[in-house]
């Protein structure tokens, strides 16, 4: 599903104009962003949860050139899937 879907299928399911369901959209994912911006967790129960792991700086190599490069600390958003939805989607695929 892209974001085009997701608008689409919001302003179906919410009779509401394609351009107000992109202004919802965009205010929940900007929101996201911010939340992540400023390391909050967020989480949406029954969904999951999003969070920035933090990864130390290490020497690593250039796969073309052999090289040794230093690669700086990052910290990067991570995904944890939420129990409800992980049973969910197991549970659908035993009906194939």
């Amino acid at each position: 599903m892209t974001k085009a879907d997701l608008i689409n299928l919001i302003s179906e399911k919410a009779g509401i104009t394609r351009v107000k369901a992109e202004t919802v959209v965009n205010t929940i994912f900007d929101s996201m962003i911010e939340a992540l911006m400023r390391d909050d967790r967020i989480e949406i129960r029954g969904f999951g949860s999003f969070v920035n792991r933090y990864y130390d700086a290490y020497k690593g190599r250039n796969p073309r050139t052999g090289e040794v490069i230093n690669v700086q600390e990052k910290k990067l958003p991570f995904f944890k899937v939420g129990k409800e939805l992980k049973e969910e989607i197991n549970r659908s695929g035993d009906k194939d």
